[in-house]
């Protein structure tokens, strides 16, 4: 389906706009549509920095999120998702080509993606389905600093949409979520009326309603801000930043044990909380980044009613994940952008009724590139020959299969500039994290079940020795396979970009 709506356009008549089109289908449309349809719809909804431990379905018992508890017990839940480069940009790389970030050359943000790989939505878009992107996209750019010009904003239709020749209203990158807007086919920013998410998901539930009415399948995805930062009062809605307040005397927000008034030391000056003044400021940030979980927990549900209006819920893949989670003050640290639990471990929901086994979970390390493989496997579609991912779709549809021994992350600079230092390398598995740090070849070793909070290095115990070496091996046997050199972050600079835009591919 390509593109159908003016621009500019308001939030209303962008509903009125979408719902017309689905009421022009012949009567019954939806269900009859659902009926003939030979492959499944694929909705695919991304949250930005959601960290998988603060949902409640994981235990965490301040969260507000009923929605996702609830698709959690429709779903095969991976309970060891990762984010394999916890880092806006480098993950949607990996996410739509199914490659790691040494042979996307996504390496830090703020960079424009090569277009020339075989992404995810080429795929589909070849097969016969419609194709649909809403909200952050984040793969092109070529200047720092300048995101809300529409140099910097808008990516034209063509190669650089990497597939996602249908529907689209995305934008490069933003956060402000009542001073929000996007763009269709013109640089001409189109504001939205409201809080972004939740216009984001009027637009969703009302594209899922006009697609359902047609024979071709779909693939929708849909980009959320939130719980992105900032998370200040005014960029939350006052009702579920209410939700949040301390409850008497009793603070809500009191901090786990490993947010140590230490910094990591190689945390850059961006990466760092830098004092007491900071510290005391993280209970009220925690607020409304809980506030934001809540309001796009709220948006889910309503998408989960669209989906069921709709008559498609037993032909569609739903998966609801994030790009990377948030230290928010962990280990002494803000942001992402390290191989901690907090940056890295996201929620990886994925449900398809009547094919994946409902309230199961699967313990398979799966990380960002075997997103793509698994997908396209799920929906009987090829996978392409250089994708680097493994195809855990098994694991989803509750069988036994093949699981990579662990996953591997890669962190390639500092999170939007050429500076050197930062860089490592890690793998989790399903009880160890082992790291180490390019600068001085600095290891670490945790045992995220036994110690989930990560306080004890456990590199110079002498009885992990065993385990030691068997990560060493691992991580320069993966690194050789990817032909990963551990390179320093102006290296890719020097021979893989011009002008801040990729001019490789892997």
């Amino acid at each position: 389906m390509k593109q159908t709506l003016p621009a500019p356009i308001v939030w209303l008549n962008l509903v009125t706009v979408a719902l017309a089109g689905a009421a022009s289908q012949p009567e019954g449309g939806a269900q009859a549509g659902a009926s003939r349809r030979p492959k499944p719809n694929l909705i695919f909804v991304l949250a930005d920095q959601l960290r998988y431990q603060s949902c409640s379905f994981a235990g965490d018992s301040r969260a507000r999120t009923p929605n996702i508890d609830r698709l959690a017990s429709q779903s095969v839940v991976f309970r060891n998702a990762i984010s394999g480069h916890p880092v806006c940009a480098p993950y949607r790389a990996s996410l739509f080509t199914g490659k790691y970030t040494t042979s996307t050359g996504m390496v830090i943000n703020e960079l424009r993606m090569n277009p020339n790989h075989e992404c995810l939505a080429h795929v589909l878009t070849r097969h016969g389905y419609d194709t649909a992107y809403i909200g952050k996209w984040h793969l092109w750019a070529n200047e720092l600093g300048n995101h809300y010009e529409p140099k910097n904003s808008f990516t034209p239709p063509g190669p650089y949409r990497l597939g996602f020749d249908g529907f689209w209203a995305a934008y490069n990158f933003h956060h402000e979520y009542y001073k929000a807007y996007y763009h269709t086919n013109s640089p001409e920013k189109i504001p939205v009326k409201g809080y972004e998410p939740d216009f984001q998901t009027e637009m969703a539930a009302g594209l899922v309603d006009r697609f359902a009415r047609s024979e071709k399948p779909f693939a929708l995805f849909l980009s959320v801000g939130t719980p992105h930062d900032p998370w200040a009062p005014d960029n939350v809605p006052p009702e579920y930043y209410a939700m949040f307040a301390d409850e008497g005397d009793t603070p809500r927000f009191a901090l786990p044990p490993n947010y140590k008034p230490e910094n990591d030391p190689y945390a850059d000056d961006w990466g760092r909380y830098k004092g007491p003044d900071e510290r005391r400021r993280i209970p009220a940030m925690m607020r409304g980044y809980y506030a934001m979980t809540a309001n796009l927990d709220w948006n889910l549900g309503r998408l989960l009613k669209a989906i069921d209006d709709a008559g498609i819920r037993d032909n569609t893949i739903l998966v609801f994940t994030s790009d990377h989670g948030e230290m928010m003050g962990a280990q002494g640290r803000r942001a992402k952008n390290i191989f901690y639990e907090e940056a890295i471990r996201v929620p990886f929901l994925v449900r398809w009724p009547g094919k994946t086994p409902a309230g199961q979970s699967s313990d398979a390390c799966l990380n960002t590139p075997d997103i793509m493989p698994t997908l396209l496997a799920m929906a009987g579609l090829p996978i392409p020959a250089k994708v680097e991912g493994t195809d855990l779709s098994p694991c989803a549809f509750g069988r036994p299969g093949p699981e990579p021994e662990a996953a591997f992350l890669q962190n390639t600079g500092a999170c939007a500039i050429w500076q050197d230092g930062y860089e490592w390398r890690a793998l989790r598995d399903k009880r160890y994290t082992y790291a180490i740090y390019r600068k001085d070849r600095k290891e670490l070793l945790f045992d995220h079940v036994a110690d989930p909070h990560q306080l004890r290095n456990l590199v110079t115990d002498a009885e992990q020795a065993p385990t030691l070496d068997r990560f060493r091996t691992l991580l320069k046997k993966r690194m050789s396979e990817l032909d990963d050199t551990f390179e320093a972050s102006s290296w890719y600079r020097d021979h893989w970009v011009k002008d801040r835009i990729i001019n490789r591919v892997r």
